[in-house]
């Protein structure tokens, strides 16, 4: 399949075929079972307090009219310590010799990132995926290596507007206030993911759009399904350079 080698004034210099990486069909089991692989081995063991939820208190015993097998706190009638009651301790909680690692075969991981590759070429699943972009673009968006030139974000964001992906990374920029109790456990907004920048020197790249709300940035080498799928949802909307096309043509695996 070729697809359009764009400048960055936003003109095409020319087609490129694209390797054979990018013809894998679409896996989306393959996909969540990585994905859920790299978040688990990130997880840090946790358990709770010693004694958390075990308040001082003590059965009325029998002749009451109520349940003399709940503790109560002092002379009142409020239940404490058991899983059941308001303020008890938790009834199965996190230990901290729970093991979170997973392990996946190299096979099956390598096929996850490769469906998950091919689908940055697929305009329906880029654009099902929610990301806004001129729909008269080839995808994935090949643009030339004077693209990792660009240090500056004003410079930045003047190539991605003529090259029709701002409107992505305006998208992104809107922070939304999660629903439940992690905004109050340092998670209080939820941000979207935006342009994916596959890079052969992400140096200088990294100066100008590092930046940029939902932008990542990374080098052929460091791709992966989480960074192709975030949440899963394959058909992120992602940009190569012509060096990195070259660099993904080298895989032998």
């Amino acid at each position: 399949m070729k697809v359009n080698v764009y400048t960055i004034d936003g003109g095409i210099k020319g087609q490129v075929e694209l390797p054979e990486q990018f013809n894998y069909p679409y896996r989306p089991d393959l996909i969540r079972m990585a994905v859920r692989v790299f978040q688990l081995n990130r997880v840090q063991p946790h358990g709770i307090k010693e004694g958390a939820g075990m308040k001082v208190a003590s059965s009325w015993g029998p002749g009451h009219g109520i349940s003399k097998m709940v503790p109560r706190i002092g002379s009142s009638s409020r239940g404490a310590n058991l899983p059941n009651v308001r303020g008890g301790r938790a009834g199965h909680p996190p230990t901290t010799e729970k093991i979170w690692k997973r392990k996946m075969n190299k096979k099956m991981r390598r096929m996850a990132k490769y469906s998950a590759l091919s689908m940055t070429a697929n305009k329906v699943m880029v654009i099902k995926r929610g990301h806004k972009f001129n729909e008269e673009l080839t995808l994935p968006v090949v643009v030339e290596d004077k693209f990792e030139e660009i240090n500056r974000v004003k410079n930045a964001i003047e190539v991605l507007k003529k090259m029709g992906l701002y409107d992505d990374v305006l998208r992104a920029s809107v922070k939304r206030v999660r629903a439940g109790k992690g905004k109050m456990r340092g998670r209080r907004y939820k941000k979207k993911k935006s342009l994916l920048l596959v890079v052969k020197n992400k140096e200088n790249v990294k100066k100008g759009f590092g930046n940029l709300p939902g932008v990542d940035i990374v080098t052929p080498a460091e791709l992966n399904a989480e960074i192709l799928a975030p949440g899963t949802h394959a058909g992120r909307l992602t940009v190569f350079t012509e060096g990195a096309i070259e660099e993904l043509r080298g895989w032998t695996e």
